[in-house]
């Protein structure tokens, strides 16, 4: 009897596990996102830049480089809504931001539903 029901158990473990797929998400917004802002003050050149790496599970990782250097980084969710990307920073002071992907650039841009440039696909 005990080894009836071990084997019971594993068959049910195989048939649940066989029956939970996780769906494919082949988002045209997956992949690494940048936006780099150059200034100059007193004749010293400063880059300032940022970077997001959208992945498949509705999640990322945001990066805010100075001079190459990593100043912050965070995690990041992500949704999307009749052609509008909300990227929201939990736990952080960032606001979200609401993005449309335009297709018609090359590269590829983001842009804020505001009209402003948000970032550039890489």
């Amino acid at each position: 009897m005990k080894k009836f029901f071990s084997l019971l158990c594993i068959i049910s473990l195989i048939a649940i596990s066989n029956c939970s797929r996780v769906p494919e998400n082949n988002d045209p917004i997956l992949g690494i996102w940048a936006r780099t802002d150059i200034s100059t003050a007193e004749g010293k050149q400063t880059t300032q830049r940022e970077e997001w790496i959208f992945n498949d599970a509705y999640l990322g990782r945001y990066h805010s480089f100075n001079d190459e250097k990593l100043e912050f980084y965070t995690d990041f969710s992500w949704t999307i809504e009749d052609d509008v990307y909300t990227i929201e920073y939990r736990g952080t002071d960032i606001p979200e931001a609401k993005v449309k992907l335009m297709n018609v650039d090359f590269p590829e841009t983001l842009q804020l539903q505001s009209g402003g440039h948000f970032a550039t696909r890489e």
